[in-house]
C-alpha cells in the first residue's frame, strides 16, 4: 500500500470457515451497509489515548448488542491488549463537517471480553493522524474484533438516525507495539472518519483523510442483528429450504 493513495478493492484472502461469534461478508447487518476491510489500504494508529471514530445509519431499531471491528498491528507486532474503550455517540452537525456530538453509551472491554480472530492478510501501510507519519508495505495481517453487549446493558438505536462509533485500544504500561483500525474498501458514507484525544470533556474531534490527497476516509466495522435474530434468521431459511 503506497501512502498516497486512497482504498483499492483488491481481492483479500479470507480463511474457509467461521465461527459462531464471527461476522462474514454476507452475513446480517443493521447498518447502511458493512464497511468491508481494504486489504491493501492503511491501519490508522488507533492506540489509547488516539481515538478514531466513524459513522453509520441505523437500518433497525433496537439494542446494538453486536458490534465488529478490523485492526492490524504497526510492523506485525502484535502486542496484549489491557482494554479496548468502544463508545456511541450521537451525530454533531455543526461545523464544516460532522463527527461525534454526545456520548450515549460506552465501556470499556477488558482481555478475555471480546473475540479476536485471523481474518486475512494482504499488503498493508501504517498511518498516524496526530503526527502525519505514513509507512507504506508496513505490515500483513489483518484481524477481526468481535464485541458483545448484554442487551439490558445496549444502547437502543433508531432506524434512520446517525451514530459515530469510538475505538481505542489500551496496551500496558510501556508497551512499544501499536494498534490500527483498518480503512474501508466500502464506498464512503457521508463524512469522513475523525480523531480525537479519549479521555477529555472535548476530545477535538478532528478529520481523518487519506495522506497526500486528502480523500475521505472510512473504517472497516459493522454493526449487526443480536444473535438470537441471527439464529431465528437461519432457522427461517433451514425451513424454506426444507418446503422447497
Amino acid at each position: 500500500m503506497r501512502c498516497f493513495a486512497g482504498s483499492a478493492a483488491l481481492a483479500l484472502a479470507l480463511g474457509a470457515t467461521g465461527a459462531s461469534a464471527d461476522w462474514m461478508e454476507g452475513d446480517p447487518h443493521k447498518m447502511h451497509y458493512p464497511q468491508l476491510p481494504d486489504p491493501n489500504g492503511l491501519d490508522v494508529n488507533n492506540t489509547y489515548y488516539v481515538g478514531l471514530a466513524d459513522d453509520w445509519q441505523c437500518s433497525e431499531s433496537g439494542p446494538v448488542t453486536d458490534l465488529h471491528v478490523w485492526g492490524s498491528w504497526k510492523g506485525d507486532q502484535v502486542g496484549a491488549i489491557e482494554f479496548v474503550h468502544v463508545a456511541i455517540f450521537d451525530n454533531d452537525l455543526t461545523g464544516a463537517y460532522s463527527k461525534p456530538g454526545t456520548e450515549l453509551w460506552h465501556r470499556d472491554f477488558l482481555a478475555g471480553e471480546f473475540i479476536v480472530r485471523d481474518w486475512g492478510t494482504g499488503d498493508q501501510g501504517w498511518y498516524d493522524a496526530v503526527t502525519g507519519d505514513c509507512l507504506e508495505d508496513d505490515h500483513q495481517g489483518i484481524y477481526q474484533y468481535n464485541f458483545y453487549i448484554d442487551p439490558g446493558e445496549a444502547l437502543v438505536q433508531t432506524e434512520g438516525e446517525v451514530y459515530w462509533l469510538v475505538v481505542s485500544a489500551k496496551l500496558p504500561l510501556g508497551s512499544t507495539e501499536q494498534f490500527g483500525w483498518k480503512t474501508s474498501m466500502s464506498d464512503q458514507f457521508l463524512d469522513t472518519a475523525v480523531w480525537g484525544e479519549v479521555g477529555p470533556p472535548d476530545p477535538g474531534w478532528q478529520p481523518v483523510t487519506y495522506p497526500g490527497t486528502g480523500e475521505a476516509m472510512d473504517l472497516a466495522f459493522v454493526i449487526t442483528p443480536e444473535p438470537d435474530a441471527l439464529l431465528l434468521l437461519a432457522l427461517g431459511m433451514t425451513l424454506l429450504r426444507r418446503k422447497s
